[in-house]
């Protein structure tokens, strides 16, 4: 059942705050999940999210940091001491505290690294912090159970309990030989069923799926969705395990990709939260209205060479919005369909193929729509030559349109570059100037002026 979050819920805890009754708030604050505090924080005046941090314990606060906004957390922690901050880092896996030491000055994330008291979790803090937060060493654990493939059914199961200990969730069991090298994984039945002089090397599976430090974060999203993976093993160079990836840390990745993806497609060149500044959302929103303003006065340009065909023949102007519409959808329909299969890794085949297939969609599409408004036209107008030309004109830009959209991503992708960019405002300009420009060009051809 859903938590929900009243204003007299909020009250509550401004009374509670301000009459200084911290039995109240701890009794309040053990019955609700970290993620629901989480969010009454985000509600909260700032001061009063940081006299709640304070007064939870340790283990409750490190896990309502890692849940609370970004901006938040950052905010709370330039409020705490190095030694608090250091408290609520003892809790933490491994690539959770390492993601909020990467949040700190350098000057106070060393103060904070000295403040820890388990000396094996900071330096395990400190190899995470050396890998790029957008690979797969930076979105991974080192909190794992491994055994050894020369060890005993027996001895696994003392050794598998100690090592459960330091962690949350054990969603794999892995096993390496004596150089640490990754060798396969464990099936807990088959560990259960077999004779405790057994040695691992006798039940366990050798196959498993894993990933390397250096593999890209999106990559290794899409490994653990298409096998439907819980956790993944993380490999070094040299094959040596070094830690685990978990599904939380994955739907986080998904989430900031299609938070990326969406603003690109919106024309948003940066990533941004409707809570920045004013100059920080320009920034990231006026590259692309600029582009629109140049391809706006392309289009205007292009009508301006056939400013004596729309005085004698003011139907065509009627129409141009329509034809630069259509465009435009069309367009963002294709780039639309093409970059979410960039994303899910089901985009097959030549890129001549798949123009192809999308030449013969088009067509079907813009001959439908042209008939329609052929006999829409005719109708109205009682003029043949202009129904003919508007007609055609429509049945041309839908299957352009198509074209650009379908090849910008796939070209974009090729490049290296994020395809997502071409599915906002560079194909609807790109699609209003070539439409505008067909539409002029066979209507000067049919009608003659």
């Amino acid at each position: 059942m859903a938590f929900e979050i009243t204003q007299d819920l909020l009250s509550n805890v401004a009374q509670y705050i301000e009459s200084k009754n911290n039995a109240a708030l701890n009794q309040l604050f053990k019955e609700i999940h970290h993620a629901d505090i989480a969010e009454i924080l985000d509600e909260l005046p700032f001061e009063e999210a940081v006299y709640i941090i304070r007064l939870l314990d340790s283990e409750t606060t490190s896990e309502v940091l890692m849940d609370v906004d970004d901006d938040v957390r950052e905010k709370i922690l330039e409020q705490l001491t190095a030694k608090e901050i250091a408290e609520e880092i003892d809790e933490l896996d491994t690539d959770d505290a390492a993601d909020v030491i990467s949040e700190l000055s350098d000057k106070r994330k060393k103060a904070v690294m000295q403040e820890i008291e388990d000396e094996e979790h900071a330096k395990e803090i400190v190899e995470l912090l050396r890998y790029s937060e957008n690979s797969a060493g930076g979105l991974m654990a080192k909190e794992l159970v491994k055994v050894n493939e020369n060890w005993t059914i027996s001895r696994c199961e003392k050794e598998m309990r100690v090592q459960a200990e330091e962690v949350t969730r054990v969603h794999s069991i892995y096993v390496i030989d004596d150089s640490g090298k990754l060798k396969g994984r464990l099936s807990l039945k088959d560990l259960l069923m077999a004779s405790t002089k057994a040695t691992i090397a006798e039940v366990y599976i050798p196959k498993v799926d894993f990933v390397n430090v250096t593999d890209e974060a999106e990559d290794v999203a899409n490994i653990m969705r298409k096998y439907d993976l819980e956790a993944i093993p993380v490999v070094d160079e040299l094959g040596v395990l070094v830690g685990r990836i978990t599904i939380d840390d994955i739907v986080d990745v998904i989430k900031e990709e299609a938070d990326k993806d969406y603003q690109l497609a919106a024309g948003i060149t940066q990533d941004v939260e409707a809570d920045d500044t004013i100059w920080e959302l320009t920034r990231a929103r006026l590259p692309w209205l600029f582009l629109g303003l140049l391809g706006g006065v392309g289009a205007a340009s292009i009508m301006g060479f056939f400013e004596d065909a729309m005085v004698d023949n003011a139907i065509l102007f009627m129409f141009t919005p329509l034809i630069a519409a259509m465009a435009g959808n069309v367009g963002v329909q294709s780039s639309a369909i093409i970059v979410q299969g960039l994303a899910n890794d089901d985009v097959k085949g030549s890129i001549g193929n798949r123009l192809l297939k999308e030449i013969s969609l088009a067509m079907v599409n813009g001959l439908a729509l042209a008939i329609l408004l052929f006999f829409f036209i005719f109708i109205t107008e009682q003029d043949i030559k202009v129904a003919t030309a508007i007609s055609i004109s429509l049945f041309v830009v839908i299957i352009v349109a198509g074209l650009i959209g379908t090849f910008i991503p796939l070209f974009l992708d090729k490049r290296g570059i994020d395809p997502a960019i071409a599915t906002g405002p560079f194909i609807t300009t790109s699609n209003d100037i070539f439409g505008i420009l067909i539409y002029f060009g066979i209507a000067k051809m049919i009608i003659g002026f």
